[in-house]
This record gives C-alpha cells, sequence and structure tokens, in this order.
C-alpha cells in the first residue's frame, strides 16, 4: 500500500485557522461506511444519529501549553523549546529549535529566570532531554510562560487558550488536541445523556508524532510514535455493557480509537488498563471495539486518514473529501467534523 494512495489536493484556503464562536455549528458530514452516502449536517446535528444505549468514548486529556520561547544563558540566542514528554518530576522530552545550538550542558533561560533548562542528553532522533530548574510549582509557571503547541499548518495566534481544550478536558499531558471532540459543548452532552446515549471516557495523551509526516513511499515501512493511554474501570464497564447490549461504540476521535482498539481482546471487551501504544490503523484493520467515528478532516498522507480509511474504505473516504472541498468545509484541528457511521 503506497503513500501516494491516501493524497487528496486539499485548496490552502479551506485550512480552518481560527476556532469558529459556537463549537457546535461546525458543519457535519455524515458518511455511511456501508454504501458510500453522504449528508451535510451541522455538527449539534448528531443527536439524531445517535439512539438510546449507545456509547460516546471521549479522551479527557488536557493540553499543556508546551511551547517555551527562550534564549540561551551564554549567547542570548532565541531559542524555541517544545515539551513532548515527562520522563522524570523535571525532566522532559523536548523538541529544541533550532538545534544546533541546543549541545548537552547548553542552558536555556524562559521568563527572566522563572525557569531554566538545561539539555542533559541529545536523543537518536534529535529530540534533547532538558532537566527544568524553577521555585514554585511546573504547572503554574508553565501556565505563566507558555504557548499552546498550535500545529504547523495554523499561523494565525491564538487569542483563547479555551478554544484549543475541549470542554471536559482533565488529565495534563497532551501536546496537541484531540480536536474531534473540540465541536462538543456542555449543552450538547448534557442533552446526549437525557437521551440515554452513554459517555465513557479515556485518556490518551497525544504526542507532535501525531503531525509527523509519513516519509516512507510503502506505509507498512513507518514507524508509529507511542502516546500515553489509561481507561479506568468504571468507563471499561460502561463500554462493555453497550456491547453487551448490541449498541455501538461510537470514538470521538482517532486517538480514543487507537486507545480502544489496543485495548479491546478479539471479543471487542475492554479492560482497566494503561500503558503505551503505537498502534497503527490502516486498510485492512479489523475493528474490535469501535463501531462508528466522530473525526475531523486530516491532512493528505496522514496515518489519520489512513485509520479513518480502515473503517469506511479508502475510495469512500477520498470521495467523501471531494465533497467536503466542493462543499467548503473547513479542514483540519479548527475544522468541520465528519460522522462515519
Amino acid at each position: 500500500m503506497q503513500l501516494s494512495d491516501f493524497y487528496y489536493d486539499l485548496p490552502p484556503e479551506l485550512i480552518a485557522q481560527d476556532p469558529i464562536q459556537d463549537r457546535s455549528s461546525s458543519k457535519l458530514m455524515v458518511l455511511n461506511k456501508e454504501n458510500g452516502q453522504i449528508e451535510h449536517r451541522y455538527f449539534k446535528d448528531i443527536m439524531e444519529y445517535l439512539n438510546e444505549g449507545d456509547c460516546l468514548v471521549i479522551n479527557n486529556t488536557k493540553v499543556i501549553p508546551a511551547r517555551l520561547i527562550g534564549e540561551k544563558e551564554d549567547t542570548k540566542a532565541q531559542i524555541e523549546l517544545l515539551l513532548l514528554k515527562r520522563k522524570e518530576d523535571d525532566v522532559w522530552e523536548t523538541l529544541v529549535k533550532p538545534g544546533k545550538k541546543a549541545r548537552v550542558g547548553a542552558r536555556i533561560v524562559f521568563g527572566n529566570g522563572l525557569l531554566v533548562g538545561e539539555i542533559i542528553d541529545v536523543l537518536e532522533d534529535g529530540n534533547r532531554l532538558v532537566h527544568f530548574e524553577y521555585k514554585g510549582i511546573f504547572e503554574e509557571i508553565l501556565d505563566q510562560l507558555g504557548e499552546m503547541p498550535l500545529p504547523p499548518y495554523i499561523t494565525h495566534k491564538l487569542e483563547d487558550k479555551e478554544r484549543y481544550q475541549t470542554v471536559y478536558a482533565k488529565h495534563d499531558g497532551s501536546a496537541a488536541a484531540p480536536t474531534a471532540g473540540l465541536h462538543f459543548t456542555n449543552e450538547l452532552l448534557e442533552e446526549l445523556k437525557k437521551k440515554g446515549i452513554k459517555i465513557a471516557q479515556v485518556t490518551l495523551h497525544v504526542g507532535l508524532g501525531t503531525f509527523r509526516p509519513v516519509k516512507v513511499d510503502n506505509i507498512l515501512e513507518h514507524h508509529m510514535h507511542s502516546e500515553y493511554y489509561s481507561l479506568s474501570k468504571e468507563d471499561a464497564d460502561i463500554i462493555n455493557q453497550a456491547k453487551a447490549n448490541h449498541k455501538r461504540v461510537i470514538a470521538v476521535g482517532t486517538t480514543s480509537t487507537r486507545t480502544l482498539e489496543t485495548i479491546g481482546d478479539e471479543d471487542g471487551k475492554v479492560r482497566e488498563a494503561s500503558g503505551w501504544t503505537d498502534i497503527f490503523i490502516y486498510p485492512g484493520y479489523s475493528f474490535k471495539v469501535v463501531d462508528a467515528l466522530i473525526t475531523n478532516f486530516h491532512l493528505p498522507e496522514s496515518t489519520l486518514l489512513m485509520l479513518v480509511s480502515a473503517l469506511a474504505d479508502r475510495e469512500k473516504i477520498l470521495n467523501a473529501y471531494n465533497e467536503a472541498i466542493k462543499n467548503q468545509y473547513r479542514f483540519f484541528s479548527f475544522g468541520d467534523a465528519m460522522f462515519i457511521q
């Protein structure tokens, strides 16, 4: 299976640069994965497509303001640092630009000394391990100094940090938002509950590997990034109950999908679990847990586009994407949504 099989041509003006005012007023494309039929709706209409007893699985990870701008202690050269993964209490795996100025021993000062990072190792992939020094609580300092790590295709400044969080974000740890969840409001979630839709939560901390381009022609040679996940017994029981009642498990986003498919057994049951997943889902994959998916529109030739093509068939997905382009849908993180049922 070739990388070029997942290419489509997107006009740059359809890349959403800003979140819309009302989260649930984004467009919603509804795609029937069996026959390829398409409907054009608004996200708040999702109510009409979910039935009593269906289980919606949301990812409650919270994006940390992981982008830090500082300067080298000795030369005052500007350095940008992106927090990727906490390794120990004050040691983080980071992406540093420009890398050539970030050798082992280099010290970077942020916020006039509120936070100081020292590079203690250079990893194989070029990422740096940084040990931080500070007084007080790291998360509070990060909230004060850090910026949201928006994807590279978003060039506008985000005025309100909360718009890159879901309304149910709870557990700090992501370097990117689980963007399918950005369309939900608290009011919509309450309406869904009143209709008898069950809501289960997983946590998967989204890494920047999500945006890393696939660089091999044969996608089977692609090495997937790993991300931390967890699922509680209480939430596993909600999901298993829906399965037992022959109701649908509907993942909100590719992150929830990857978590469920990592944990699920051959009978489609899940259990309390936590760990790291590097599951790579592409056409030919047989889904064990997920029956339907709420998702955004993904980058050409991305692993996320491959995942949705596994659920609904590559040709149906590419046809739907072409329809979305014709109908001026907004693409990527702050863009419109798709419901694959």
